[in-house]
């Protein structure tokens, strides 16, 4: 019973947290268009470099209880 509580809270705060880093990256991406005075939308290039960090990013957060 525990265990479904401890689970539904860490979906929780993971969702939290990952609309909150969306919002954040959304108002960069925003920002940034601005002060260059160009249409807010990614290079093909800047897609694939964003698309592999983030790759790399979810590689390391299921690493983080292994003990290998």
């Amino acid at each position: 019973m525990n265990t479904d509580r401890n689970r539904a809270q860490t979906l929780l705060i993971s969702a939290v947290a990952g609309a909150l880093a969306g919002l954040g990256v959304g108002y960069t991406l925003l920002k940034r268009a601005d002060d260059n005075e160009r249409s807010s939308t990614l290079t093909a290039g800047e897609g694939l470099s964003l698309a592999f960090i983030v790759l790399g990013l979810l590689r390391q957060v299921a690493q983080l209880g292994d003990e290998d």
